[in-house]
C-alpha cells in the first residue's frame, strides 16, 4: 500500500466537503492551495475563501499563489513533497504544477464528463432539462476536463430541482469520489479509461450577463428551466418596464401554469395575489424575485406594497 502526501487545491464550499471527507478518511494532506484573499462587501474588507477557512481550522500549511507559474510558489510547493494532488472547483493548472506529484494530479468535475465540460456544469444540465448527472474524478492533462477518466456517479434531477439543491446533492455524492479515488491510487488498483470523443458534447461555460438573462420569447420550460437553473446564484434577471420606469429584477423561485392566451410574451397579469408573465404556452408565476437595492421577497409580500400599472411587463 502506498503512503500519500495530498496536496488539496480549490476555493469554494463545494471543495471544502470533498477536503473534510479526505481529513475525515484520515489521510495526510500536507498542504492546501487556493484563492488569495479578496475584498467584498461594502466596506471592501479582504474575505477568505471558503476552502481556506477551513483549512486553517484544522492547521493545515495554506499557499495562496496570485501567479501558478511563478517560481517561489513553485519552489514552496515541491518542498511540501506531495506524491498526489485533488482539484476541486479551482482554476486551470499549468503543467509544472499537474506533473509535479508521482500518482499524478486528478480533478472532481461536477458532471457525467465527457458532458458538460466547463465552468458550471450544475447550472447548464438544468438549463438544458437534463434528469440525470453526476460527478466524475479525472487525472488533469493539457486541455480542461478532457483527462482520463477515473470514476464517475451518477444522479437523477428531479422536475423541479434547483441549482443550489442540486449542488448540494452533488457535493455530498463527489466528496465520497474523492475518498473512493485516493483509495484506489493508494492501493494501486488505478485503471484510467480515456474519454469518449465520438458524442455530441454539451459545454458548460461560464455564466454571464448574457446568457442569464430571460428571452420571454422562449416556451414557458425554457424560462422556467433557466431560472432554476440559476437559483440561486447568480439568478436570472430581467428588465421590468412599470409605471414608466425600468429596473433590472432577480427572479427566483417560480412555477409554471400550461394555458392558452392572446398576451403578448413578457405581459404581466397580477391575480388572486399571483404575478404572472405570459409566455409561449402558458404564464410563469413567479413567487420570488428582487428588486433593486432591496432584499429577495415573496410575491406576496411584493404586492403588499408594490403596484404593477397597466401595460406592465417583462424585456
Amino acid at each position: 500500500m502506498r503512503s500519500l502526501k495530498i496536496v488539496f487545491m480549490g476555493t469554494p464550499d463545494f471543495a471544502v466537503a470533498s477536503l473534510e471527507s479526505i481529513l475525515n478518511a484520515n489521510y495526510n494532506v500536507v498542504g492546501v492551495i487556493t484563492a488569495p484573499d479578496k475584498p467584498a462587501g461594502r466596506g471592501r474588507k479582504l474575505q477568505e475563501s471558503p476552502v481556506k477557512k477551513f483549512a486553517v481550522s484544522k492547521g493545515l500549511k495554506v499557499l495562496q499563489p496570485t501567479n501558478l507559474k511563478d517560481q517561489t510558489f513553485i519552489e514552496e510547493l515541491k518542498a511540501l513533497e506531495p506524491n498526489v494532488q485533488v482539484v476541486v472547483a479551482f482554476r486551470m493548472l499549468p503543467k509544472v504544477v499537474w506533473d509535479l506529484p508521482k500518482f499524478g494530479t486528478f480533478n472532481l468535475h461536477a458532471s457525467l464528463l465527457p458532458q458538460y465540460r466547463g465552468a458550471a456544469p450544475i447550472n447548464w444540465a438544468i438549463i438544458n432539462n437534463e434528469t440525470k448527472t453526476g460527478v466524475s474524478t479525472f487525472f488533469l492533462d493539457e486541455k480542461i476536463d478532457t483527462g482520463a477518466m477515473i470514476l464517475q456517479k451518477e444522479i437523477d434531477i428531479a422536475p423541479e430541482e434547483s441549482v443550489g439543491e442540486l449542488h448540494d446533492k452533488l457535493l455530498e455524492l463527489g466528496s465520497g469520489l474523492v475518498v473512493e479515488t485516493l483509495e484506489l491510487i493508494e492501493n494501486g488498483n488505478l485503471t484510467p479509461t480515456p474519454q469518449p470523443f465520438n458524442e455530441i458534447l454539451k459545454d458548460a461555460p461560464k455564466l454571464n450577463r448574457e446568457n442569464t438573462k430571460i428571452n420571454w420569447d422562449d416556451s414557458l420550460d425554457q424560462i422556467y428551466n433557466l431560472i432554476r437553473g440559476l437559483n440561486p446564484y447568480p439568478a436570472a434577471w430581467s428588465i421590468l418596464l412599470n409605471d414608466n420606469k425600468e429596473e433590472k429584477v432577480k427572479i427566483y423561485h417560480c412555477k409554471k401554469e400550461i394555458a392558452s392566451h392572446s398576451l403578448e410574451n413578457g405581459c404581466i397579469l397580477v391575480e388572486d395575489k399571483k404575478l404572472k408573465v405570459a409566455t409561449e404556452g402558458g404564464y410563469l408565476i413567479i413567487e420570488e424575485l428582487q428588486l433593486p437595492g432591496k432584499r429577495k421577497m415573496d410575491v406576496k409580500s411584493l404586492l403588499n406594497g408594490y403596484d404593477f400599472t397597466e401595460g406592465s411587463k417583462f424585456r
